[in-house]
């Protein structure tokens, strides 16, 4: 655990001396490889993304809506794991369940609902020796600095850019 912090609290220092190191852009590419299996890239990791067969896709990997929840609870989990290092509480395990709640006629345009969740839960299970005001504050400390916490929670602009390109015949 104090590994964790030390590495926490060191970059905590570096960035309180040089707030322009925090300030990153991050960039994953998408690329189509077969039907609708997406191969997704960024920096050295690969992963996969797909629709499952019933609806057209090859099932070669989880669908978007996976990887987004996965994505959110993921990032708590390791969010409270973080913050438990820093503050010096002993976690056991965490674990979080996050659920959403779908109108599939939104993606489809079968009606008007939103091709988005109406609602995400989370659940979160942590086994803990530590007094349970001292794990409810760690718990809402680090999902108030989670940056997915903040994703999911509030509107954030999203601008497109669009790009095409025309294949080029030589001859009549």
């Amino acid at each position: 655990m104090q590994d964790k912090k030390e590495a926490f609290e060191r970059s905590k220092r570096a960035l309180a001396v040089k707030p322009s190191m925090g300030l990153k852009t991050s960039t994953s590419k998408v690329r189509v490889v077969d039907g609708y299996t997406c191969e997704v890239e960024e920096g050295r990791w690969k992963i996969i993304a797909d629709l499952s067969e019933k609806v057209g896709g090859n099932g070669k990997g989880p669908d978007p809506s996976v990887l987004g929840r996965a994505a959110f609870g993921s990032c708590c989990a390791i969010g409270y794991m973080q913050w438990a290092a820093v503050l010096g509480i002993k976690l056991s395990s965490v674990e979080v369940v996050v659920e959403s709640d779908y109108d599939h006629g939104g993606y489809y345009g079968t009606n008007d609902s939103t091709a988005g969740p109406r609602e995400v839960r989370f659940k979160v299970t942590i086994q803990s020796d530590a007094p349970e005001s001292e794990v409810i504050a760690l718990i809402e400390k680090a999902d108030k600095h989670s940056p997915l916490h903040d994703l999911f929670a509030r509107a954030i602009p999203l601008k497109r850019e669009i790009e095409i390109i025309r294949k080029t015949t030589d001859g009549p």
